[in-house]
Parts: structure tokens; C-alpha cells; sequence
């Protein structure tokens, strides 16, 4: 890797936690200024904006969660239980970038103010959808989910409870609705076994 790529790439990773924790309005130049030790002059020279280097961030947030709470999925062979560790994985693992869920926090954060970001959130949806809906597909054809299910209102089902149930967590500082969440997902997916 070139050095321009090799800095480019440190401070993405370094402006990541600091959009994640205070938004994009909420974070300065300055601050990002302070996190990377560069001048507004050396930021600029890798990014065009304070847009693009927010959305490169989230962009490195996002799949940093998506590796840690993805990892070794492939080796459980059943639909039923790789789906019930993914809920598994995203109950128990914290984000891998600090302030919380990237996907939450920018879509939330982008609702009202940013496009760029809020299609970026957006497609991080469908793509944690397509994700588990292949799982699912994956089970029907294999004969280990009902042919009923309809893979999208699961996969929806999922991504709204964890993502509820994390909201609800961090307002609460506990971790309780995550728990119950995670019971009621493996209810729901044990519901979903084809029983010869």
C-alpha cells in the first residue's frame, strides 16, 4: 500500500468512532483535526469534503461490524442455528467501533439532513437483509425452514427487534432488552424448522 493510501486509510479509521459517537453535525473539523494530528489542508488532500470522509468512515464502521458479527458463520451447517448465532453475535459482541451501532447512529443521524449518508444507511439495511434472507433461502431449499416462510418479513423481523432492542438497551443502560429480543427471535426461528 502507497503512503497516501496507507494515511488515507488511518484517517478513516480514526474519524470512524468520532461520526459514530457524535454525529455528523456534532463532529468538527477540528476534531478530526485533533483525532488524526493533520492540518484541515492534509485532510482535505485525501478527501474532498467533510461528506466524503464521513461517509468513508462509515463505510469502514460498518464493515468492521459486519466482519466481527459475520465471522465463521459458514462453518454452522443448519439455516435455524446460523440465523439464531447471528442474533447471538449481535446481542452479545459490542459494535467494533466505539459509540454504538453505525447503522443506527447514521441513519438516525442522516434522517432529516444528509442524503449521501442516508443512502449509505440505507443500503447497509438491504444488505444485512439480502444477507439473512440468503440464509433463509438457503434453509427452505435444503428442506430446514417451511416453504411458508417468507424470508423478507423474517429478515425484517430480525434487523427491526435487534435494532429496537439496542436502542432500548443503550437508553436503559442495560442490556435486558437485547436478552428478551434475543428469546424471542430464537422462538420465532425454531418456529420456522421443518419437521420431517
Amino acid at each position: 500500500m502507497r503512503k497516501g493510501e496507507a494515511t488515507r486509510q488511518r484517517i478513516i479509521a480514526e474519524a470512524a468512532p468520532i461520526f459514530n459517537q457524535r454525529g455528523f453535525d456534532g463532529c468538527s473539523m477540528q476534531d478530526l483535526m485533533t483525532a488524526t494530528g493533520l492540518e484541515k489542508g492534509g485532510l482535505y488532500r485525501h478527501f474532498a469534503n467533510k461528506e466524503d470522509l464521513a461517509a468513508e468512515a462509515f463505510r469502514f464502521a460498518l464493515a468492521q461490524n459486519v466482519k466481527v458479527r459475520t465471522e465463521h458463520l459458514d462453518e454452522i451447517p443448519n439455516s435455524i442455528n446460523k440465523l439464531k448465532k447471528v442474533v447471538q453475535l449481535f446481542v452479545d459482541l459490542p459494535s467494533a467501533i466505539p459509540g454504538g451501532c453505525p447503522l443506527m447512529n447514521t441513519a438516525i443521524d442522516a434522517d432529516d439532513g444528509n442524503p449521501a449518508l442516508r443512502d449509505l444507511a440505507r443500503k447497509g439495511i438491504q444488505d444485512w437483509r439480502t444477507r439473512l434472507i440468503r440464509i433463509i433461502d438457503t434453509g427452505i431449499k435444503a428442506g430446514e425452514i417451511r416453504r411458508s416462510t417468507e424470508p423478507r418479513r423474517i429478515a425484517n423481523t430480525i434487523i427491526a427487534t435487534l435494532e429496537g432492542a439496542l436502542m432500548i438497551s443503550r437508553l436503559e443502560n442495560s442490556r435486558t432488552a437485547l436478552r428478551d429480543a434475543q428469546s424471542s427471535l430464537d422462538a420465532l426461528l425454531t418456529s420456522l424448522e421443518r419437521h420431517a
